[in-house]
């Protein structure tokens, strides 16, 4: 791929998801968008560039390029400290506080493992506590992983994580033992709204403020003033009193918000 090439495609990767392209994930970029060569029939990766590059075919090719070289690591319980913190301390406070219904945003699902585990928590809670009701949007940029999080179908391995209480309420196994395949139940499916949202956007259509959002190991992928952007759109979605949870190697410091740390990367609004 031609230097020039390279630089269209880190500066329109820059523009649509904030990721940042330094000449050296040159290789990386290369190996990511050869599926795409193959997919589209161009001859070389500079002639993909010259294609992709069209008004005609920019639209639909460009939403392929970001699916392509979007990262989408995640796991069950993945950091699971803030989860046992989310059930010991934050949803007893809320109880107290007299909240009936939480609203909570997985703002970078990936694949669905981080909105399934925090669906498990809230509803193992609300049977065991009463309450309160739930319900949860999770978004990502990639329109792939969305729909394997709206099918709820995972490699058994991948749900290892689960503990085996949560495990038996909540994932079913394949009738068929030759499958390794599991899946969410129905009920937990139901409770979570999954949708496309680009957190470049200047605005994040996501309805009535969130009691609870996680977005998790996303801000490591931007520049300090993309994750300024960021963090201070997701805390105009959050409720005061309500709760923001990054990754374990994401910072706020510098950051002028209206957000006090309660627990290792957890943030109270107000």
């Amino acid at each position: 791929m031609s230097k020039r090439n390279f630089a269209r495609l880190a500066a329109y990767i820059y523009e649509e998801s904030g990721i940042k392209m330094p000449e050296s994930k040159k290789t990386m970029l290369e190996g990511r968008l050869r599926r795409r060569q193959r997919a589209t029939g161009a001859v070389t990766l500079d002639a993909y560039c010259d294609l992709l590059f069209t008004d005609a075919n920019l639209p639909s090719e460009g939403l392929a390029l970001i699916n392509a070289v979007t990262t989408n690591k995640t796991d069950f319980f993945r950091e699971p400290g803030h989860f046992d913190y989310l059930s010991n301390v934050i949803l007893p406070e809320m109880a107290a506080r007299g909240v009936r219904s939480i609203r909570a945003w997985s703002a970078a699902c990936s694949t669905g493992p981080e909105p399934y585990t925090l669906a498990m928590v809230l509803d193992d809670y609300a049977e065991t506590k009463g309450g309160p009701a739930y319900g949860i949007l999770a978004t990502d940029l990639d329109t792939d992983v969305l729909e394997t999080a709206r099918s709820g179908i995972y490699p058994a391995e991948l749900v290892e994580p689960v503990p085996a209480p949560l495990q038996r309420k909540y994932v079913m196994s394949s009738r068929d033992p030759k499958r390794r395949d599991v899946r969410m139940v129905p009920e937990l499916r139901a409770a979570i709204g999954f949708a496309r949202l680009n957190l470049m956007d200047d605005h994040y259509p996501v309805g009535e403020p969130m009691h609870l959002i996680f977005c998790r190991n996303v801000l490591i992928y931007f520049d300090k003033p993309t994750q300024r952007k960021v963090v201070s759109q997701l805390v105009d979605c959050l409720k005061p009193g309500g709760y923001l949870f990054l990754g374990h190697s994401e910072s706020i410091t510098g950051h002028d918000l209206p957000l006090t740390q309660v627990a290792n990367t957890v943030f109270r609004k107000g």
